[in-house]
């Protein structure tokens, strides 16, 4: 016998319900040391859950935005100069002397608006502005450069009547527009220019 056992005889506590107390008291030891352990894990469980629950409802947007915002900048950034690349056309004028004169067009310009926007360095060319009053802006072009041209209009054919140096491929230059198909064409300038407006004034001072 214990000395547990022995206090417990002295004072007359029957062994069956010392033994029922001596669990009960193991038993609510027990159970107060599990229940914050328990209480914890269950907190932590429903913490788990939850953040869970919210990370799948409201995915992080930064990844996205960030492809956004590149590929606006992005197209920001290349839309203009794709928009100009696409407009110009570069064309090739050989001038009376054997020089190469290399012009950037853009689409719809008519061959003499080239060569005046561009500056080029052609005696004589477009007397009249395109008002098709004269041949100065006469133009001689290759042939299949020339079979791809539009339509020769009869006010132009009469004033290529009057040009000088005049061929089976002869346009007025204010006459044909770029098109992008015409990228890298060349065109000839004849050897000499002939002035219809001229003409008519040395006849008239002659007259005189």
């Amino acid at each position: 016998m214990t000395w547990r056992d022995d206090i417990h005889v002295k004072s007359g506590i029957p062994q069956e319900t010392r033994s029922r107390t001596l669990s009960s008291m193991i038993a609510q030891g027990i159970s107060g040391l599990m229940r914050p352990l328990l209480s914890g894990l269950n907190a932590n469980k429903i913490r788990f859950i939850y953040l869970c629950g919210v990370t799948e409802q409201h995915p992080t947007p930064a990844k996205q935005g960030s492809e956004r915002g590149f590929s606006s900048t992005h197209r920001l950034q290349d839309a203009p100069g794709e928009s100009r690349s696409a407009d110009q056309v570069t064309v090739h004028f050989i001038n009376r002397d054997g020089e190469r004169l290399t012009a950037t067009a853009k689409e719809g310009e008519s061959l003499l608006e080239v060569v005046v926007n561009q500056n080029l360095a052609i005696d004589g060319f477009g007397a009249c502005e395109g008002t098709l009053a004269c041949s100065t802006c006469h133009l001689i072009f290759e042939k299949d450069a020339f079979q791809k041209l539009d339509a020769i209009s009869d006010e132009e054919l009469d004033m290529l009547d009057l040009a000088y140096g005049l061929t089976e491929t002869s346009r007025l230059g204010c006459q044909v527009c770029i098109k992008k198909s015409m990228d890298g064409l060349t065109v000839r300038v004849p050897m000499d220019v002939s002035d219809i407006r001229r003409q008519l004034e040395v006849g008239k001072q002659s007259k005189q």
